[in-house]
């Protein structure tokens, strides 16, 4: 058996718009998935994303390259004769059958005997915790349990890979995130290759072992949450995965991974991190997350700071956020409330004047192009 569960060598996804101009939705992609994994391609609308999904489901077929499932490549081979099953945004359950029919349909198309049947559908509804649900219909039953009667239909025909086309997407922010932690839980206990499309970058961040960020059809980076949020490889990974701040400049001197960056908007010369070449005089961005600025009303000893004015303050609960103006660019900071206080001055002030500060390991070097 291969190793890889999916793989997508050198895909490309063309199509034509009204005008009659080809568009690549997909351009020449290389993935490759590994069995058991819970692996998420991310991105927002338009970015190729359930263009790829849906030619490892076979609903649409490459231009050019080859989409290979355990070993063996998929040609024009149609969904049903393919040993993949796909869950949607809309559930698309049969609204006149039980809970039961539904998730039992496929296996009596199969013509499944019927004690096979009865056994395979209870214990899916019961991996689903449903199994007291199954005479209901689905109009009786939450969003929740909806998605997961769809999840059910999918896991009962045993399918070597599951994919999941934004299956969250209809759910109120709070069912999202308990489904996510379930969906998770589920994928570890069946162990089967979950394949997942979402443009939410929490929900990727917090589910996946790797995940591919897509833009503009190509896949720009492949890594684990850790990887993709700590060491994005360039500017739109760094902006389009949580939040960050960007400071432009130019390379003054390097020593390996130490880059000095002269950056105007400051009038300051900032030391940070960069994984990749770069040379004296380049054009380069500094990418800090808000949570990685130190803010604090005297400038700390031994570390690089400059003065700020706060501009505004917003409490969220978990932090506050702040925004301050620094030289001639504005900052956003997030500070963790770690104190459980209604004391005012325990947090920042709008005009308050402070001092921020930037360790080198948390300021990270890109270059300006966007495509790595």
């Amino acid at each position: 058996m291969s190793e890889l569960a999916v793989e997508l060598r050198d895909v490309v996804k063309t199509f034509q718009t009204p005008e009659g101009t080809p568009v690549n939705a997909v351009d020449r992609v290389n993935l490759q998935i590994q069995n058991g994994e819970f692996f998420s391609m991310l991105g927002s609308s338009g970015c190729g994303k359930t263009t790829s999904l849906r030619m490892i489901a076979g609903f649409e077929w490459p231009t050019s390259g080859e989409v290979f499932i355990a070993g063996q490549p998929q040609g024009h081979k149609p969904p049903f004769q393919r040993p993949v099953n796909t869950v949607f945004q809309n559930y698309a359950l049969f609204q006149h059958m039980t809970v039961f029919d539904n998730v039992a349909f496929g296996l009596q198309m199969a013509k499944r005997p019927g004690d096979e049947i009865i056994r395979r559908v209870g214990e899916a509804l019961e991996m689903v915790k449903l199994g007291s649900m199954e005479k209901r219909y689905p109009r009786q039953l939450s969003g929740g349990q909806q998605q997961r009667v769809a999840l059910a239909r999918a896991l009962v025909n045993r399918p070597q890979v599951l994919l999941l086309d934004e299956p969250l997407g209809a759910l109120d922010q709070k069912l999202r995130k308990e489904m996510q932690v379930e969906l998770k839980l589920l994928q570890k206990e069946v162990g089967i290759t979950f394949i997942f499309v979402t443009h939410d970058q929490e929900e990727a961040l917090s589910m996946s072992d790797r995940i591919a960020v897509m833009s503009l059809g190509k896949v720009l980076q492949i890594g684990s949450p850790v990887e993709i949020y700590e060491r994005p490889n360039c500017r739109f990974v760094a902006d389009f995965i949580g939040e960050t701040n960007f400071l432009e400049g130019q390379v003054r001197a390097v020593d390996g991974e130490k880059v000095i960056v002269f950056v105007p908007a400051l009038e300051a010369e900032i030391a940070g991190v960069g994984y990749q070449s770069f040379h004296n005089g380049q054009q380069v961005s500094l990418s800090v997350r808000p949570e990685k600025i130190h803010l604090a009303e005297q400038p700390p000893d031994g570390q690089k700071s400059f003065p700020v004015r706060v501009t505004q303050v917003s409490y969220i609960g978990s932090d506050t956020r702040v925004l301050v103006q620094a030289g001639k660019t504005t900052l956003k900071v997030a500070e963790q409330n770690k104190i459980s206080t209604l004391d005012p001055d325990a947090y920042f002030q709008n005009g308050e004047q402070a001092f921020a500060s930037l360790t080198p390991e948390n300021t990270l070097v890109l270059p300006v192009d966007e495509v790595p």
